[in-house]
């Protein structure tokens, strides 16, 4: 209780009320009106798939997890952009959008074609900018000075799946890269003043609870934006599903109210200035195999999450090696 009315006073440093330095509410501050991200597949494939690094993919991938409806590679990136805007529209008419290229890796191509891609999503009129998720090994200076330029004129993101900080995860995931190589990409990508995220996964085989805490310190010495979090999830259709099937020992998937608990120490450990963009994963209930929390969703798992660091007297950033003070001025 004493807890709960403390909060209800506590101002924090990124500007509100509530103990996590939350996405929602910077997107608001940044933006004068409402801005919806469209998600496209522009076609792209990755390293680990085409056989430069490897096959078959991420152990853990099925991008029918995320894409809409109107997402097919098929379609120009501007009638997906039209389908997608429609879908939006009628709930907000006045909105303006980011093309969220989402599927694979998005600078996994000559600068010719990715410009020629971009191009094509920023002449639309209801377009503001560019979301762009890739892997840390698919960009190069070229690449990073081109979207420098870009970012100059429009709002863009480059978004890295790092995954992990353990370089056993990412090769038993597949990844076919180093935790190394993300530093790297993060550092060329700040150098530049590209707004960056980053994707961690929580729950990899393997990894100890220490370990999944000691995340949080790791990526909070990285100078990146945004953190999208992501509980593991089996998805049918996926190599680890197969491996879930033959050895399910191997996996510790959690429980919903241990996830929260595990993410309570995990915002505590972590940089106040890093946004967090998302806690959890949410996959569709006829592709996901484990585990479903009973059909909880996104916004519930946040709200409980929220209210578990202030029963606990926690905040982001509590529990991080540097002072609060020093880090959020």
């Amino acid at each position: 209780m004493e807890n709960l009315k403390l909060a209800e006073k506590t101002i924090y440093p990124w500007g509100h009320k509530r103990p996590f330095n939350d996405y929602s509410s910077y997107f608001k501050e940044k933006f004068t009106e409402r801005v919806q991200k469209v998600a496209i597949d522009a076609g792209f494939t990755c390293p680990n798939r085409d056989g430069s690094k490897g096959r078959g993919g991420c152990t853990y991938c099925n991008n029918d997890t995320f894409n809409p409806f109107y997402c097919l590679p098929s379609k120009s990136v501007t009638q997906q952009l039209n389908e997608g805007i429609a879908f939006f529209e009628p709930k907000y008419k006045t909105q303006q959008y980011l093309c969220y290229f989402q599927a694979y890796s998005n600078t996994y191509g000559s600068l010719d074609v990715l410009k020629k891609i971009w191009t094509e999503a920023l002449s639309h009129h209801k377009v503001i900018g560019l979301v762009i998720g890739t892997r840390p090994d698919c960009v190069n200076e070229e690449i990073l000075d081109y979207l420098a330029e870009l970012s100059k004129k429009y709002y863009v993101v480059l978004e890295y799946g790092v995954e992990s900080t353990l370089n056993r995860s990412l090769e038993f995931i597949n990844r076919c890269h180093t935790y190394e190589e993300s530093i790297h990409a993060i550092q060329m990508a700040s150098d530049r003043g590209i707004e960056t995220g980053i994707h961690i996964i929580m729950g990899l085989p393997g990894e100890s609870r220490a370990e999944l805490i000691q995340h949080a310190a790791t990526i909070s010495e990285l100078p990146f934006k945004m953190l999208k979090i992501h509980h593991l999830q089996i998805i049918k259709g996926t190599i680890m599903a197969k491996q879930y099937a033959e050895n399910p020992e191997l996996f510790n998937l959690f429980e919903a109210d241990d996830y929260i608990d595990l993410i309570v120490e995990f915002v505590a450990n972590l940089n106040p200035k890093i946004i967090i963009e998302r806690f959890i994963s949410e996959s569709p209930s006829d592709l996901l195999i484990a585990p479903k929390w009973n059909g909880l969703k996104n916004f519930e798992i946040v709200d409980r999450i929220e209210k578990r660091l202030i029963e606990t007297g926690n905040w982001q950033g509590k529990k991080y090696q540097n002072t609060f003070e020093e880090l959020v001025k």
